[in-house]
């Protein structure tokens, strides 16, 4: 932890999550007393976790629990199943969310097409094998055909989220200026209007861990 922060030039970390949760890990209070040991050296102010892909009910107890202060978790038009259990939990412990993927990946940019291709080595070509690029890019055709004039999907994904008052801020792509300027451009734009977002619930698309998820 020293060296961590001795690298980042800061006097200590306002949030550390754990990756790759399991709910099983609170049986072991190891972890718990390391991390209190941690913030009453000063060294860390909160604790978050991070939840596997589409597995939100494993982190429900974590967040029940009182040990931790932030949830990081997928959130976007098509999965929405963190509004089942999660976000009530973490609306009652006064835990805060962080949603992650909120493109799903690139599916929600809108920019998929079914010759997608990527360089070797590529992660995503281990995500958008057939079975999974195919739907994809159905789905992502059908969301673009209700698009309100001069709003784009990458827009109309980000206000998505920004609708749900449990969600404290939301972790988009940024490999280039343009797309910081769309985010924020997104973020000032605000949430979307009620009548929309309620036609995007019937967006849900509910998925299961696959090989290819990872």
């Amino acid at each position: 932890m020293h060296s961590s922060l001795k690298n980042s030039g800061l006097e200590s970390f306002d949030l550390i999550q754990f990756h790759t949760w399991e709910d099983s890990w609170l049986e072991d209070d190891r972890w718990v007393k390391k991390l209190e040991e941690l913030k009453l050296q000063g060294l860390i102010k909160t604790t978050g976790i991070s939840i596997n892909r589409w597995e939100t009910w494993n982190g429900v107890q974590a967040v029940r629990s009182g040990l931790i202060d932030a949830v990081q978790v997928i959130y976007n038009i098509f999965d929405q199943n963190p509004e089942d259990e999660l976000f009530p939990a973490c609306r009652e412990m006064e835990v805060a969310v962080i949603a992650r993927v909120p493109f799903d990946e690139g599916t929600l940019t809108g920019n998929l097409t079914l010759d997608s291709r990527w360089p070797e080595g590529d992660w995503r070509n281990i995500y958008f094998v057939p079975e999974n690029l195919k739907p994809s890019v159905e789905r992502a055709e059908r969301l673009k055909a209700m698009l309100p004039e001069g709003m784009s999907l990458p827009e109309m994904a980000m206000r998505y989220i920004l609708n749900n008052p449990d969600v404290s801020t939301i972790i988009p792509g940024m490999r280039k200026e343009k797309h910081v300027r769309m985010n924020l451009a997104a973020s000032e734009a605000g949430p979307l209007p009620e009548e929309l977002h309620t036609r995007l619930g019937e967006y849900r698309w509910d998925r299961v861990p696959a090989p290819w998820s990872d």
